[in-house]
């Protein structure tokens, strides 16, 4: 049962982390400011920094259509229902990415009172123009066909058509595992068993390029993979990243010493958040004045609340 609550609860995900170390002020804004923000009877700086909290940009919402399309074709292929074609795939897609962009220049009125139902671009919102840059345009239009049929010519997607031989995990919305009172975020796109090889598989589809991140990200899916089905042994887990840009897949072999080092990570990174807080019992946060901004201006030039910090934009 939804609970509406004074302070958010306090929780731990790589993406928090991440927020947390490229600018304070802006973990403030999501994860403090925003809270309560989509009540109606919330503060105008609630409402306010929960709405500028959902924009976003056209590469992060290409990849989240393209996520959302394969999930679908997935449960398409596993209910035994017929699966669309390349081209009706890429099409699709297509149709997300123009009806974001006519949300954007349209219909803001509608995102103002409802952004969690509404697309709003930063390309657009801090132009202020109608127009998307030309050279993001094309960088997606050369990913779009190319995500699209790397996709179904992957490994991963060929274990889920030879189902009769996998077993696949029921999808959850939000894992998470306790680690001491605090709650893990981990977000696995696919979690099915090898019966023939008898493995554990955690698939994730990357539409952009590896980053230096992504094995603690690998790591934290592990962690969670032994604590949920308590598996004893690594080697039981094979983790794949699925790099649709190119069409290749790297399967990974962690080792007892990644997750010593991202536990680490979390060690450190909670202690690090808690400076934050006036109230930990309550995670209540300090005063905003002690959430720093960023002073690098390539970084506020990409983020979603260049109106609060410097109100002279729109």
């Amino acid at each position: 049962m939804f609970e509406i609550r004074k302070y958010p609860e306090l929780s731990w995900s790589l993406s928090r982390h991440k927020t947390m170390l490229t600018c304070s002020r802006k973990y403030a804004y999501d994860y403090y400011l925003s809270h309560n923000g989509w009540l109606s009877n919330a503060d105008s700086l609630a409402r306010q920094t929960y709405r500028l909290k959902k924009i976003t940009n056209l590469e992060m919402h290409f990849g989240s259509v393209v996520h959302d399309l394969i999930y679908q074709i997935i449960q398409r292929v596993l209910s035994n229902k017929e699966i669309p074609g390349e081209e009706a795939v890429v099409d699709e897609i297509r149709h997300h990415l123009n009806r974001s962009f006519i949300e954007s220049t349209k219909k803001e009125h509608l995102w103002q009172h409802r952004p969690k139902h509404y697309t709003m671009l930063h390309e657009i919102y801090y132009s202020q123009t109608n127009t998307l840059p030309e050279g993001k345009i094309k960088k997606i239009n050369d990913r779009l066909s190319t995500t699209v049929k790397n996709f179904f010519a992957s490994q991963s997607f060929a274990d889920v058509l030879n189902k009769q031989d996998m077993r696949f995990m029921e999808s959850e919305k939000f894992r998470y595992m306790m680690v001491d009172g605090v709650k893990i975020f981990v977000v696995m796109d696919l979690l099915y068993r090898d019966l023939q090889n008898d493995k554990w598989v955690i698939v994730d589809w990357k539409t952009g390029k590896s980053s230096d991140e992504d094995r603690n990200q690998l790591a934290l899916y592990a962690l969670y993979l032994q604590q949920k089905h308590h598996i004893e042994s690594l080697e039981d887990i094979v983790i794949r990243n699925e790099y649709l840009l190119d069409g290749t897949h790297v399967d990974h072999q962690l080792t007892e010493h990644d997750l010593v080092n991202v536990q680490r990570l979390y060690g450190i990174s909670m202690e690090q958040m808690k400076t934050f807080l006036s109230d930990p019992q309550h995670n209540a946060p300090l005063p905003l004045d002690h959430f720093p901004m960023q002073d690098d201006p390539r970084v506020c030039a990409r983020c979603n609340y260049q109106e609060l910090c410097f109100p002279s934009t729109p």
